[in-house]
């Protein structure tokens, strides 16, 4: 029996489990929210076409309104200043939509601290008791922060000194950008850096160095829980937009059991 097959049979079996990584798309799915001036991205909304009527007897169907950066999504290079003529969503290789992923637990301190920022230090612990990262891996953030998903307010967890959300430190994202051999990074807050983020050097240093770099990064993942720190392979299936900044994605990971 081929490979390909024998996976088809584990997944039905259950001894390959196939957890869902994505957030669900709806009215309430927490955005982003930039101060004045900056401009803003849309949530998610459905406007009905038809639903078994006179508009349609027969069907029910819709259109969307959404931005590129909704929900659980991917960010291209061509998302950064950084790599204004990398990458666009479209042009991402297929091959690279599938790959291993190290799930680093940083939850216990996040509790503590909603301004952790993860340190060079801190990957290199785990890979003391997990083995290097593989090339061309992705590395998962795992910070509890997808609890809070349910609600815009705890999620931004904002004050009057702007938004409270875990992160990298900026030499830590430099360091995964120019000498770590991961594919990108993922995580379970609004976006890749911080929320603190825009008073770092550089200001954004997740997307200005990992997008700069030619690397992805993956928003606003759930159920990282469910996944082991390492053997899980994830499968990312944005939206191939042409000349997109990134897509909203259903993002799956193969576990074994």
């Amino acid at each position: 029996m081929s490979i390909l097959y024998e996976l088809v049979r584990a997944v039905r079996t259950g001894s390959v489990e196939v957890v869902d990584l994505t957030a669900p798309l709806t009215s309430s799915t927490p955005i982003l929210q930039l101060p004045a001036p900056f401009g803003n991205t849309m949530g998610f909304g459905l406007e009905e076409i038809s639903h078994y009527d006179e508009r349609g007897p027969a069907w029910y169907w819709n259109n969307i309104h959404t931005g590129e950066h909704t929900g659980t999504h991917l960010d291209a290079p061509v998302h950064w200043v950084t790599a204004r003529d990398g990458e666009d969503v479209s042009r991402i290789a297929p091959m690279k939509l599938v790959a291993p992923a190290a799930v680093i637990d940083v939850s216990p301190r996040v509790a503590d601290d909603p301004d952790f920022l993860l340190e060079v230090s801190d990957i290199r612990d785990w890979e003391a008791e997990h083995g290097a990262l593989i090339a061309g891996s992705w590395l998962f953030i795992r910070t509890g922060w997808d609890a809070r998903s349910g609600s815009q307010k705890d999620f931004l967890n904002v004050d009057d000194a702007g938004p409270h959300t875990p992160g990298i430190a900026p030499h830590c994202a430099k360091w995964l950008a120019e000498e770590a051999p991961v594919i990108g990074v993922g995580v379970e807050t609004v976006g890749t850096d911080a929320g603190q983020a825009g008073g770092f050097d550089p200001p954004f240093p997740c997307h200005s160095f990992l997008l700069g770099a030619g690397k992805y990064g993956l928003t606003q993942l759930q159920n990282l829980d469910s996944l082991p720190p390492v053997g899980a392979v994830v499968i990312v299936a944005p939206l191939p937009i042409v000349g997109g900044s990134g897509s909203p994605a259903r993002v799956l990971a193969l576990v074994e059991r």
